[in-house]
């Protein structure tokens, strides 16, 4: 039994999440049929980042255990072709088989983009968040140092969030204008549920000058949902990468050693 871990890229506008559930189409879902097809055996992926309905990704990851001879480079390659057009595995390679990719020391980047203009974009439907009025980038700019560090981020989840935990690390949040795009890319050691989703809507609050950049201070103090921005929609949101910050590498077999990069901590891979 070998375990595989896949890099999936996704446009998760016509899913309802990662997760399997029983009201709709999920990655996750998809995922299970393609391999169960394709090896024969029936398969359920372990996945590192469950993603709500109507977020995409470009780095997410899963595992799953089989038998099958497949070359664990060549499996990104068969699985596309039983898989729908907006899901796509990037890559594959065989990992140890204790290998987790929830129970790692790991590094998530996001962005979420938002369409500043006058007017809607029907071809930036799915993957941005219009907003028609003027945003100052510089206000967000401010805010978000604010943000970085670690911090007790209570006031910038869901209230149904269900951690005992609420301190995380932002380690950078960037707010970038690319001609009428706004990508805010944040980076850090683990998010909250719509933890992100609140950060840009909070941003987007300062940009458009409904809250002052000092306030942010005082938001996170209160540790009171009420106190943050409004949850922006889930389709401007992307999941971009997961860096894997342990560097073990297994060996053996016909294996080659693999240089530990990001988001390949403990992987091994099968001579071509």
């Amino acid at each position: 039994m070998r375990r595989i871990k896949l890099t999936v890229a996704y446009d998760g506008t016509d899913y309802c999440g990662w997760q399997v559930q029983n009201n709709g189409a999920t990655i996750e879902g998809e995922l299970n049929t393609a391999l169960t097809q394709l090896t024969g055996q029936t398969v359920k992926v372990i996945g590192a980042s469950r993603t709500d309905a109507g977020v995409h990704a470009r780095g997410n990851v899963a595992v799953f255990d089989t038998e099958s001879s497949i070359p664990p480079e060549r499996f990104l390659y068969a699985v596309n072709a039983l898989l729908p057009e907006d899901i796509v595995v990037v890559d594959s390679c065989e990992v140890a088989a204790d290998w987790h990719p929830r129970h790692c020391n790991t590094e998530k980047t996001y962005e979420y983009r938002v369409l500043n203009q006058k007017l809607p974009d029907p071809m930036r439907r799915r993957d941005t968040y219009f907003v028609s009025f003027p945003l100052d980038l510089e206000k967000m700019r401010k805010a978000a140092g604010y943000l970085e560090g670690e911090h007790d981020f209570k006031s910038f989840c869901n209230v149904h969030t269900h951690v005992e935990d609420t301190v995380r690390t932002i380690y950078r949040l960037e707010v970038i204008r690319e001609e009428n795009v706004i990508t805010f890319r944040v980076r850090g050691n683990g998010f909250l549920y719509n933890m992100v989703r609140i950060l840009a809507g909070t941003l987007i609050g300062v940009g458009r000058g409904l809250i002052d950049p000092e306030e942010i201070p005082a938001m996170l103090k209160a540790k009171d949902r009420q106190a943050a921005g409004m949850t922006v929609p889930p389709q401007g949101l992307t999941l971009m990468k997961i860096d894997y910050l342990d560097g073990r590498v297994q060996t053996g077999g016909k294996g080659r050693r693999l240089k530990a990069g990001p988001g390949e901590g403990q992987l091994f891979r099968t001579s071509l």
